[in-house]
């Protein structure tokens, strides 16, 4: 057998695409990273079964009188019960115990550092126009962080008791959690991590996830998070909704993210006898505690389409202009989630990526611009020259909707000069975007933080008046103009 190729995890950072880790046929093809531990199944928003023991599912019924092995059966439903069937999402679980069996709840201290109500009346968030960034912000060192407890709220819009709306964290832990799991009451979470790996075990089954990667936990499934040193990352949560593939219209069947390679977990079980457990809730923004004798994690078999999953960017199939111009930043699109609005969705997650471009006679960088959306951006690894000023992997970049963005003279009079020629771009990177169609405001955690400062607006005070220069050839082609009876300007 040929041997193995790219088995060192930094090596998925220098390709240009997955594709690249066939080498040409000439070793057998693969479909996770080669230090990824777990097997999955492929295909989004598919209906899955899993046995961890062959046999455990019943089939032509989902609650039978008795389940094999004593297990107990139990769904998780995550729809309205009368929504339609394109739309609507279960899981069944068997598991040795269920999850009715805890002892109560009791209600935590609140995490000053996270935010759930962002509504400008709540004066623990502020209004601003101002382009912001942030430095990477730091691990702690010293005093154990986990992936719950290292939990910072960026910013967000609405409210999850509105059920409509959306968060931006970080997670800056240094320690992996022990019997202990979290559920997250309030919504789904896209999780980026930006630096380590993390090792996620849920009801389902585990998922490694890399930097380069990107999981889905949605509302109610709990999880625990395994990390192997200092680890950071991103989440984007939304509320009222779930991520789903974005319509390709002209593009046809393929390209962008394809829904073949998104993959779930196989179910795996845990079991333990009188041993305690912690489970974090998360609800309302507030943080409750149960505890329970048994492992969160004793699912011996399941089915459902209701399941966690994870989707490598390597992957992703980027489309743009072969001509001139530039196509609108929803190329870019890995996972959407509507709104109430049909017309602009409440979120999309963007990857900017390894990438030819080619179009000629164009203005190549982001051109000046301002949209509608919220746009808060990462950086996972790499280099990013997108954005107006010094963007290291694990810093953010925010600008609020309607504000004006773009790069420094300098950028624009070397781009404007010729036509560049035909390259590859971003190479050895992967940045990332939360775009929303909601305006958001920002946290007192990150207001306050050290890592924060703002897009320094003298970067653009030499975008000189080149118009000025032309003048009197302007004046001349008005003057002709006016002579010759055609409107000019008054």
């Amino acid at each position: 057998m040929p041997t193995q190729q790219l088995s060192d995890p930094q090596d998925y950072q220098k390709i240009f695409h997955w594709a690249e880790t066939q080498k040409n046929g000439t070793i057998p093809s693969f479909a996770t990273r080669k230090n990824d531990p777990y097997k999955y199944m492929p295909g989004f928003n598919n209906h899955f079964e899993s046995e961890a023991v062959p046999g455990t599912i019943p089939h032509g019924q989902n609650s039978p009188r008795s389940v094999r092995f004593g297990l107990y059966a139990e769904q998780m439903t995550a729809s309205a019960f009368v929504a339609p069937r394109h739309v609507n999402k279960k899981a069944w679980l068997y598991r040795a115990r269920p999850a009715v069996a805890h002892q109560g709840f009791v209600d935590l201290p609140d995490k000053e550092d996270t935010e759930s109500n962002f509504l400008p009346i709540n004066k623990r968030v502020h209004v601003s126009p101002t382009q912001l960034a942030w430095h990477p912000l730091e691990v702690p060192e010293g005093n154990d962080v986990d992936f719950v407890t290292g939990l910072k709220t960026i910013a967000g819009s609405g409210d999850p008791t509105l059920r409509e709306g959306i968060a931006t964290h970080v997670f800056l832990c240094n320690k992996s959690m022990e019997k202990s799991a979290f559920v997250n009451s309030d919504g789904d979470y896209c999780i980026v991590p930006q630096q380590g790996a993390l090792d996620i075990q849920t009801e389902f089954g585990h998922m490694y996830v890399q930097p380069g990667e990107i999981c889905v936990i949605q509302r109610g499934q709990r999880f625990k998070v395994k990390i192997e040193g200092p680890t950071r990352g991103y989440i984007l949560e939304i509320w009222g909704s779930n991520f789903e593939l974005p319509e390709l219209g002209p593009l046809g069947a393929n390209g962008l993210a394809n829904p073949r390679d998104f993959l779930h977990p196989v179910a795996a079980y845990e079991i333990s006898h009188d041993d305690p457990w912690e489970v974090v809730y998360k609800l309302g923004g507030k943080y409750f505690k149960s505890t329970q004798r048994h492992s969160p994690f004793d699912v011996v078999a399941w089915h459902g389409n209701y399941v966690p999953y994870k989707y490598d960017l390597t992957k992703f199939v980027n489309v743009g202009s072969i001509s001139v111009d530039h196509i609108d930043p929803s190329i870019f699109c890995v996972l959407t989630a509507k709104s109430r609005d049909p017309t602009a969705p409440l979120a999309d997650i963007l990857t900017f990526q390894p990438r030819w471009d080619v179009a000629s006679h164009t203005y190549r960088p982001p051109y000046y611009h301002r949209n509608v959306a919220s746009e808060l951006m990462g950086l996972i690894y790499g280099g990013y020259d997108g954005r107006s000023d010094g963007f290291a992997p694990g810093s953010i970049s925010f600008e609020c909707g309607m504000v004006p963005h773009g790069v420094a003279y300098e950028q624009f009079k070397e781009a404007s000069a010729s036509d560049p020629p035909v390259m590859r771009i971003s190479e050895g990177s992967i940045a990332f975007m939360f775009e929303s169609s909601r305006p958001f405001t920002i946290t007192d955690y990150a207001w306050n933080s050290t890592a924060q400062h703002e897009h320094e607006p003298k970067m653009w005070d030499n975008l000189v008046n080149n118009f000025s220069k032309h003048a009197e050839e302007v004046e001349k082609i008005l003057n002709n103009a006016a002579a010759n009876g055609i409107n000019g300007h008054d």
